[in-house]
Parts: C-alpha cells; sequence; structure tokens
C-alpha cells in the first residue's frame, strides 16, 4: 500500500498556501439581515508537509468577531483528505472530516446533528473564494450562507 511521502498535504493544497485578505458577505437570516465583514484567511504549511493549517476570521463593523481553524492532512488508507476543524461558536467535532479535492476544488460537508454544512475553497486568476452553505433538517438541498472573496496578500 502507498503511503504519503512528507509534503503530501503541502503539496496537494499548495494553492491555497499563503495569507489572503477580503470581504465576507453574509446572507440574511430571520435574526439579522445581509452584511458584509473584513475577512481573513491563512493556509500554512504544518508538521513537515504532512498537513495544511487553516484559520479564518472575520470581523463585522459592530466589531462581532468569528474565528474557524482547521487542519487539512492526507489519509493514508483511503488518499483522500481529512479536515479537523474548530471555531469560536465552541461546539466539538466527534472525529475529523473527511474532504474531497477535485480540480483544485477543495470541498467540506460536516455534519452537526441533522444540519449540513458544506465549505468550498478555490483560488481561480489568483483569488480565493470560500463558500458556506447549509442545509437545515430535512432540506434536500443546500442554501448558501456566506461567502469571502480574498487576495493574496
Amino acid at each position: 500500500m502507498d503511503r504519503p511521502h512528507p509534503g503530501t498535504a503541502q503539496e496537494e493544497l499548495e494553492v491555497f498556501l499563503g495569507h489572503w485578505t477580503g470581504t465576507t458577505h453574509i446572507e440574511a437570516t430571520l435574526r439579522r439581515p445581509a452584511r458584509t465583514a473584513a475577512a481573513e484567511v491563512t493556509f500554512a504549511k504544518a508538521a513537515g508537509g504532512y498537513a495544511v493549517l487553516q484559520s479564518y476570521r472575520h470581523t463585522e463593523a459592530e466589531g462581532i468577531r468569528f474565528e474557524r481553524h482547521g487542519m487539512f492532512t492526507m489519509d493514508p488508507d483511503h488518499a483522500d483528505t481529512v479536515w479537523y476543524h474548530v471555531d469560536s461558536v465552541g461546539l466539538p467535532r466527534e472525529a475529523p472530516i473527511r474532504c474531497s479535492l477535485h480540480g483544485g476544488v477543495l470541498i467540506v460537508e460536516r455534519r452537526n446533528g441533522r444540519d449540513t454544512s458544506r465549505h468550498t475553497f478555490r483560488v481561480d486568476d489568483g483569488v480565493l473564494t470560500h463558500t458556506s452553505e447549509v442545509r437545515l433538517a430535512d432540506a434536500t438541498a443546500f442554501v448558501p450562507f456566506m461567502t469571502s472573496v480574498c487576495r493574496r496578500t
């Protein structure tokens, strides 16, 4: 069985590495209107290339701040990426979440009870776009929640 060699996660996610800044558009909810926030995203190699750390932060005009941190690493037995995730909401995850990387697009789906969120990361022409969508309970389709558009700084 082939095992990933040092650098595999870094090589697979090379296009994302760096520090990115831009804006996040947050969709309207029943509680709050649509709004924008200053966004900052960092992807950094770790563990000798076996992992890539991801940090996301957005700050809204009123000072409300949200942070999310994750770690991507390759699964040596399944040759796909595993994502470990924590965020400032403080909801612990039971286990790392598998994600997929196809054609340079990184897709992460995670379940929290009956709800599912999907995060899509892509880089096109030097622009990082991170789209977050949610599928609540028994809904059949994902609904956009927020989209961040950033440039490498």
